[in-house]
């Protein structure tokens, strides 16, 4: 039986319907894929599925007993206290006094009445099993819940409120753009938590390799239209290009046929004293009809201005430091950026990415060691806080800044005409910027960015919140800059469709250069750990091969206790090597195909056998490193 089923649903906010004559249902253990453009209506509908609004029209019938959580996409403004506070507040009034008893109870002097009373009102709600749910719930998640929730880094803030949205056991999850503002390690812990999760789930995103690694079903809001597809990603993308193609065939069909009938009305009013009614009734349902049809919104026309060719080398370091007190973020860092390279940096919230690139452009200076440009270079900085859009100006004075045409790509635009080439009507472009949407003010910021001539182009998280199909044609875009590229990105499937090399921030300062996008990263990396595996295993016999140093009788007498491997011992040690590299690189594969889109669809027993065949293969690796340490210590 559907969790949730909405009959012709109708919602509008002025206008055309933003959502007309939807019907859908949701069914348990499924996950849902939300997709369409930006202001199609994604989060309308999620907030319609929550019953925070209602429909103009139509019904959202939900099955009794049903419990719906949702994840919003921003931090909600509300959200303090302690971790366990935000927590236990997904449960209510429960939760409130949950969290006050909690308090309470951990107080150096503890007010005895107060906490009678509150315990009363646990006891009468029977809400302890509740208080359980909460102290779960921080488990599962690696959440300490004494911690201060305002301290906490974006990523784990996140993991917060996920938890507030899990305490309840809901029997839906609504997530709406769940890896904003988290870092790889992040997106992969949330990702493998949904997959094992067996509630269902709907979520917006913009990360396709997310959405792909976790969809069961695509549902698309297009022109107020909700069409569900079954199956996965690539399903949807085939079919969806063969329903455009016929939908373009059909209007093709239809509209040389209304202008055969225009021309026909028109000559038998001058030929005839009488019509044939019939046709003339079915010509007026037909401009009826092609009035009423709603175009499919235009694609994000992108251009950047360009400006003089820079330097041949355009960022030169060596030896580069840099600290905040006792932290150190940046450590010997060496390298030259050459005119047209495409460089990703990678690596965790906080570890130090925008500070080396504020490095890299000379906003910072390092502690020790060099740092020189080159010449000519002309930057346009992209920012992810977008603290470079006036919040008391309008999307046009946002980009014009008083004049009335740019030069975009080498020709002259008038302003209006350029910000619809990013889809912002007249009305959008006049409208304040605070009523822009998260997306519209990424198309925004992009806007502002690319209008302006560069050779440097600095981007800081710039795909958040854009749809699919923008991200897709800045891609290509950014694939044809003439310039040089520095790209901070967590969209893994944007990092390697985009960049040439990643500088990889490593931990304790050390910053990795590798070539490639992010699977290259991965690749290099998972090779480097097999090299260090094989050198590891090869050095005692390295130092046998070596004469040893004189010592004295008394010194050498220790060693000679040693007990001497025998040659079938010797034989398995020199073995072991390759059987570690083997068995890694089958963990290795093993753990890739868990993470393709249809493992989780696959039959249970299969999943369980896969699972299984994993911990035999991880007991065997660990019983071959404890085998060859045995044997290297004698």
């Amino acid at each position: 039986m559907p969790l949730i089923t909405l009959n012709d649903v109708d919602y509008s906010v002025g206008g055309p319907l933003l959502l007309e004559r939807v019907v859908l249902s949701i069914e348990p253990n499924e996950r849902i894929a939300l997709i369409g453009r930006n202001g199609a209506g994604k989060s309308t509908l999620m907030r319609l599925l929550y019953g925070e609004i209602k429909p103009d029209d139509g019904e959202v019938r939900v099955q009794n007993g049903v419990r719906i959580a949702r994840l919003e996409q921003e931090v909600p403004h509300g959200a303090a206290g302690t971790v366990f506070d935000v927590v236990a507040d997904g449960l209510g009034d429960v939760g409130h006094w949950l969290a006050e008893f909690h308090h309470l109870s951990h107080a150096d002097d503890v007010d005895m009445v107060a906490l009678s009373a509150v315990q009363a009102k646990i006891d009468a709600a029977n809400g302890w099993s509740l208080d359980r749910s909460v102290s779960d719930t921080l488990d599962t998640l690696s959440l300490d819940g004494d911690k201060d929730f305002a301290a906490l880094s974006g990523g784990m803030k996140r993991r917060v409120l996920l938890a507030r949205a899990l305490v309840s056991s809901p029997d839906l999850l609504l997530l709406d753009e769940p890896t904003n503002h988290l870092d790889i390690e992040a997106i992969d812990w949330l990702e493998a938590f949904l997959k094992s999760w067996t509630g269902s789930l709907i979520f917006v995103t913009h990360d396709r390799r997310f959405l792909r690694s976790l969809a069961t079903r695509i549902v698309e809001i297009d022109r107020g239209q909700v069409t569900s597809w079954p199956g996965d990603w690539a399903n949807y993308v085939r079919r969806r290009e063969e329903r455009l193609n016929a939908e373009s065939v059909e209007n093709a069909r239809f509209d040389k046929f209304l202008a055969q009938e225009e021309v026909w009305i028109r000559q038998g009013i001058k030929a005839r004293r009488t019509r044939d009614e019939g046709r003339v009734r079915r010509l007026e349902r037909m401009r009826s009809e092609r009035a009423q049809r709603r175009e499919r919104g235009g694609n994000v026309s992108l251009d950047l201005a360009s400006a003089e060719t820079s330097g041949k080398k355009v960022i030169e370091a060596k030896d580069v430091a840099f600290a905040y007190g006792d932290r150190v973020l940046v450590r010997d860092f060496g390298g030259t950026i050459l005119r047209g390279d495409r460089i990703g940096l990678i690596g965790p919230n906080g570890s130090g990415k925008t500070t080396l690139l504020k490095l890299l452009l000379g906003e910072l200076q390092p502690s020790a060691g060099e740092i020189r440009r080159g010449t000519n270079l002309t930057i346009a900085y992209f920012d992810q806080y977008r603290a470079t859009l006036r919040e008391d100006w309008n999307a046009l004075d946002n980009v014009s800044e008083g004049a009335d045409f740019i030069e975009v790509g080498g020709k002259r635009k008038h302003v209006l005409g350029y910000l619809q080439d990013f889809l912002f009507t007249p009305e959008r472009a006049r409208a304040p910027i605070t009523r822009l949407s998260g997306g519209e003010r990424n198309r925004l910021l992009l806007a502002k960015l690319f209008a302006q001539p560069s050779n440097l182009l600095v981007m800081d998280e710039p795909t958040n919140d854009l749809d699919v199909e923008t991200l897709e044609l800045l891609e290509e875009l950014l694939g044809e800059y003439p310039g040089t590229l520095l790209l901070v990105s967590h969209d893994r499937d944007f990092l390697d469709n985009v960049v040439t090399s990643t500088l990889v921030m490593e931990g304790d300062g050390r910053v990795g250069d590798y070539v490639g996008g992010y699977t290259d990263w991965l690749r290099q990396r998972a090779r480097a750990a097999v090299r260090q595996v094989n050198v590891a295993a090869a050095r005692p016999r390295d130092a046998a091969a070596k004469p040893a140093p004189a010592v004295t009788a008394a010194a050498s007498a220790p060693a000679a206790a040693k007990k001497k491997r025998s040659f079938k011992e010797q034989k398995e040690l020199e073995s072991l090597p390759a059987l570690i590299e083997q068995l890694e690189a089958t963990l290795a594969t093993m753990a890739a195909q868990m993470n393709e889109p249809g493992f989780y669809q696959r039959d249970a027993t299969l999943i369980v056998a896969h699972g299984d065949q994993l911990s035999r293969t991880q007991a065997e690796l660990e019983r071959a490193y404890a085998r060859w340490e045995s044997l290297e210590s004698g």
